[in-house]
C-alpha cells in the first residue's frame, strides 16, 4: 500500500516488528488490536506530499475481545448497501489506508436499516466485500470468493484460503452476483478485527438454514487454533 501511494516507510520489517512487540509490552498487552500507522509527516496545509519530507510512525494498541460478541454462534446480519465500493480505477481499495469515509457510509447505511454489516457492490453489480472485511460464500461444498481487484487483499483473508485449502476444500476466486448471495448455504466474512464470522441473514434472506454452518465453524475454529497457538511471543 505505501509503494502504491509513493510513500516511502522509515524503518524495516524487522524494526516494525520489534516496535510493535514493545508497543504491546510496555502497555502490558497480550491480547489486542493492533494499528501500525504510517504518515507523510510534518508539513504544511496544501496537498504536496514533497512538504512532508520525513515520514511519521505511530503504533496503535488495544485490548481487544470478541468483535461481534455472542453473534460469532448465532451469526451476523447483512445489508448490501446502495452505495458501491470505491471502483478500482478511481481509488484503489487494495490500497489500505486511513481513507475510511466509503466503509463508514456504507456501515452508517447497514446500521440504519439494521443491519450488522454491511456488504459492498462494485460499480459492476458484483460483490465486493464487507465495511471492513473479505466475504466467502459457501454452496455445495464448494467455497468461492471475489478476486481483490474490487477489494482489499486482506492478511486474514489470506490466511483463510490456506486453510481451506488445508482442509481440502475447493477455493476459487470468481465473480460473485446477488444469486449467489441469497441462494449460499453459508457465508462467512474475514477480517483483522472480525477474525472470522458467520453471516446467516442478508438482506432480510435467511442464508442456509439460519444457523453458521459446517464449514464455516471449521474455518473458525481452525482460524482460532492458529492465531492462539503460532506467532511471535511478546514476552520472550
Amino acid at each position: 500500500s505505501a509503494t502504491a501511494i509513493a510513500l516511502k516507510i522509515p524503518m524495516s520489517k524487522e524494526e516494525m516488528k520489534e516496535a510493535i512487540l514493545e508497543t504491546l509490552r510496555k502497555n502490558n498487552l497480550t491480547d489486542a488490536y493492533i494499528r501500525p500507522i504510517v504518515s507523510r509527516g510534518v508539513g504544511d496545509l496544501g496537498l504536496d506530499p514533497r512538504q512532508c519530507p520525513t515520514p511519521n510512525i505511530y503504533i496503535i494498541t488495544q485490548e481487544w475481545g470478541a468483535m461481534y460478541g455472542d453473534l460469532y454462534e448465532v451469526g451476523l446480519t447483512a445489508i448490501t448497501v446502495a452505495i458501491r465500493r470505491n471502483a478500482p480505477d478511481a481509488l484503489s481499495p487494495n490500497i489500505k489506508s486511513m481513507n475510511y469515509l466509503n466503509n463508514i457510509l456504507a456501515k452508517i447505511e447497514a446500521n440504519e436499516k439494521g443491519g450488522d454489516e454491511a456488504i459492498f457492490l462494485d460499480n459492476n453489480g458484483y460483490i465486493s466485500e464487507g465495511s471492513g472485511d473479505n466475504i466467502f460464500v459457501i454452496k455445495n461444498g464448494k467455497v468461492v470468493t471475489p478476486p481483490t481487484i474490487n477489494n482489499l487483499k486482506g492478511i486474514t483473508r489470506a490466511a483463510a484460503i490456506d486453510i481451506l485449502k488445508e482442509m481440502e476444500y475447493s477455493i476459487t476466486e470468481v465473480n460473485i452476483g446477488m444469486f449467489d448471495l441469497y441462494t449460499a448455504d453459508e457465508i462467512f466474512v474475514t477480517g483483522t478485527a472480525a477474525e472470522s464470522a458467520p453471516i446467516t441473514k442478508v438482506d432480510g434472506r435467511m442464508i442456509g438454514d439460519g444457523k453458521p454452518g459446517p464449514i464455516t465453524k471449521k474455518m473458525i475454529e481452525a482460524f482460532e487454533h492458529i492465531t492462539q497457538n503460532s506467532g511471535t511471543p511478546i514476552n520472550p
